[in-house]
């Protein structure tokens, strides 16, 4: 939902700093790969009990997730690099929920477990749209250029990245926010689904 807003703010220092990078030769998939390993640097942070540093991390991964794609336009986008960077997103959006409910079993895990069923429900309806989308020969450009079709909704990047660092920096509340944004990301998955039954049936 604030994807297109925040990118009209965002993409000019990004694609400021993917011009340095790809100007010394940094390829795109080894900045998408750069992303998904402090990713991951997060969600050890988290689960250890430093939410604070996962913070910091996320940011830091996120703002990789937003170089890989605007490295590539200034060199080459292949298939590979579009592949790598949504398959690497869904392992970091799974990681830190999961970190969580590391943290704290007792009060995390069921609301940790609630959300990532609602990320791989909507990650399913996603993705299935994209590959009907590509043989419809149906596209858009609403989100950018991407590797493939990029159906909007409630809650996509940046509501997701908002709702990591509210994690962070409330870890205690984390319950009620895993929650609240679950229903967001089943709402999402609702919607899609009503997008295909009318672009597909």
């Amino acid at each position: 939902m604030l994807d297109a807003i925040l990118r009209k703010r965002i993409d000019p220092p990004v694609e400021r700093l993917a011009g340095w990078l790809a100007a010394r030769g940094v390829g795109a998939n080894a900045v998408t790969v750069a992303g998904l390993v402090i990713g991951l640097g997060a969600a050890a942070a988290i689960a250890a009990g430093s939410p604070l540093a996962g913070l910091v991390l996320i940011l830091v991964s996120r703002l990789c997730d937003g170089l890989d794609g605007a490295v590539a336009k200034q060199t080459a986008p292949t298939d590979l690099g579009g592949y790598l960077d949504i398959v690497f997103d869904f392992v970091f959006y799974g990681a830190i929920p999961l970190a969580f409910a590391v943290l704290d079993p007792a009060e995390n895990a069921l609301p940790a477990a609630v959300l990532l069923v609602t990320f791989y429900a909507n990650g399913a309806s996603f993705l299935a749209f994209a590959i009907l989308a590509e043989k419809r020969r149906i596209s858009t450009d609403a989100r950018g250029q991407k590797s493939f079709f990029f159906s909007i909704g409630l809650a996509e990047a940046s509501e997701t990245i908002i709702a990591f660092c509210l994690f962070c920096l409330f870890p205690a509340w984390f319950p009620v926010i895993a929650y609240g944004f679950a229903a967001m990301t089943g709402w999402t998955c609702c919607a899609r689904l009503w997008l295909a039954v009318r672009t597909f049936r």
